[in-house]
């Protein structure tokens, strides 16, 4: 499977889980997953199911989406732009980076996660 269809298939699972059923991601972290949301640093799959669930129920709604592989041929870097509604707020314009890693033939988890809200653009 190409980069690019990987990357679609895995924002549409992603943010529709993250949007509904934040357990539901919790198989697409390991512990050696590491997340960075508004500067602050997350690992393993446990405590960032847990970050995201202090933050209340959110919507999102993706942008634009680009793709590069990695330096590495099991591994693709994802780069996410939209709009969050975070408690039924005012949209909020955000990015999002990921780093997929390949741990067997068509199956990948996160490696890296950094997420920012953009303000005053």
């Amino acid at each position: 499977m190409a980069a690019e269809d990987v990357a679609k298939a895995f924002t549409a699972h992603f943010y529709q889980s993250r949007d509904g059923n934040i357990d539901a991601l919790s198989g697409l972290y390991q512990p050696t997953s590491m997340m960075t949301f508004e500067g602050t640093q997350v690992s393993g799959s446990e405590a960032i199911i847990a970050k995201f669930k202090t933050m209340g129920p959110v919507s999102h709604q993706m942008k634009e989406m680009d793709v590069q592989p990695s330096s590495s041929p099991n591994a693709i870097l994802i780069f996410v732009t939209g709009a969050i509604k975070i408690n039924g707020g005012n949209p909020l314009h955000f990015c999002q980076m990921f780093q997929l890693v390949s741990n067997s033939p068509g199956n990948y988890y996160i490696h890296n996660d950094v997420f920012r809200l953009n303000y005053g653009l």
